[in-house]
């Protein structure tokens, strides 16, 4: 079959009509949505990120779908094979724009819950569980989506196919199931940390040694960023199978300590006077604790404990710095013999036996 120059006119004419049209309702609604938002002034939730090009694609396919009928003088075997080369990349697009918009429903739902504020365990306790929903609800869009491709394609013999790789997915689930035993107890014990939270986004704990907080929940694994940048990564398991701190568990506040050792002779109340005026003059005190007491006594120094509490450890750890350079300064100052010394004491009747038994007789 030959096409005339009108045929070929006609075609990019409906062409390029279906790409102005998409193209003109995809600016209008995210015009509109654009405005919407700084209206109400919302935090961004990646409306135009998420959306705007899966959104543009799935307009697009939409205006192949009305042309494609209205071209004329084509063989039906190649406009049924345009028209489902159309529909599966249609599927694509809508599985596409799904993904999005469950990326766009977590970060509207987590705009309510700031991770920034002091008392933030309610906001830790939902950013954490929504990574897993977000994660189900992906995995959950794409099996629809290839659902949707098998049937778009209208062949019984995939079909048949997907029967007989059905009746074997019973011995590749138990193959599998040996081969990443490892990968499927970090799975089910990532749901189990959704579900009973021993960690959340943003907690402060203690890992092998190394304090840190809780910076990713991953599918397999946890990203722990360490206070000197550093990142830990540890397997979801641990936190199910192995002792671990947390210091935000239930609540971010906590108490902190800083110790003095000094000479016996430095009196007490003066200094836990000045440890109360360093802590009030201090922003990062939360105004709950502060005392000084003796906590030991040894054969040359006596212990003096600061304690002091905050809104969180970094404050708290800042805090005690604070305290001990403070009440160095203090001491140097006020009681300058404060450092331990030892003293040694002798008695002067053993002396003076001394001095007469190693005189010699004349």
């Amino acid at each position: 079959m030959v096409f005339t120059q009108k045929d070929w006119l006609y075609w990019v004419l409906l062409i390029c009509l279906a790409v102005v049209f998409s193209n003109g309702i995809h600016y209008v609604v995210f015009r509109i949505a654009g405005k919407t938002q700084v209206s109400t002034n919302r935090r961004s939730i990646g409306i135009r990120r998420h959306l705007a090009r899966p959104a543009r694609a799935s307009l697009l396919i939409i205006g192949a779908l009305f042309v494609l009928p209205l071209l004329p003088d084509i063989p039906m075997q190649i406009r049924e094979r345009l028209q489902q080369i159309t529909e599966i990349l249609f599927i694509l697009a809508l599985g596409w724009l799904a993904i999005g918009g469950v990326y766009v429903f977590e970060a509207a739902l987590l705009s309510r819950f700031d991770t920034n504020v002091p008392n933030n365990l309610r906001a830790r306790r939902v950013h954490t569980q929504m990574q897993f929903v977000r994660r189900v609800l992906i995995g959950l869009v794409l099996v629809l989506d290839a659902g949707a491709l098998l049937w778009s394609l209208h062949d019984e013999r995939l079909w048949n196919y997907g029967t007989g790789l059905m009746a074997s997915a019973g011995l590749a689930s138990l193959i599998l199931a040996v081969a990443a035993k490892s990968t499927a107890s970090n799975l089910i014990a990532g749901l189990q940390i959704a579900m009973t939270e021993p960690i959340r986004i943003d907690d402060v704990v203690i890992v092998q040694g190394e304090w840190g907080r809780i910076e990713e929940v991953r599918s397999t694994y946890v990203v722990i960023k360490i206070w000197d940048e550093r990142r830990l990564v540890v397997p979801l398991s641990y936190f199910i199978e192995q002792p671990f701190q947390n210091w935000t568990r239930t609540s971010a506040d906590i108490l902190g300590t800083a110790f003095l050792y000094v000479d016996y002779q430095v009196p007490v109340e003066p200094l836990r006077a000045e440890l109360e005026r360093v802590v009030r003059g201090s922003p990062l005190w939360d105004g709950r604790v502060c005392g000084l007491q003796v906590t030991n006594l040894s054969e040359h120094t006596m212990e003096l404990r600061c304690l002091m509490s905050s809104r969180g450890s970094s404050e708290n750890f800042d805090l005690r710095c604070l305290v001990r350079e403070k009440m160095i300064e203090y001491l140097r100052q006020h009681y300058p013999q404060s450092l331990p010394t030892m003293r040694i004491e002798m008695a002067r009747n053993a002396g003076a036996s001394s001095e007469a038994g190693n005189q010699l007789p004349s």
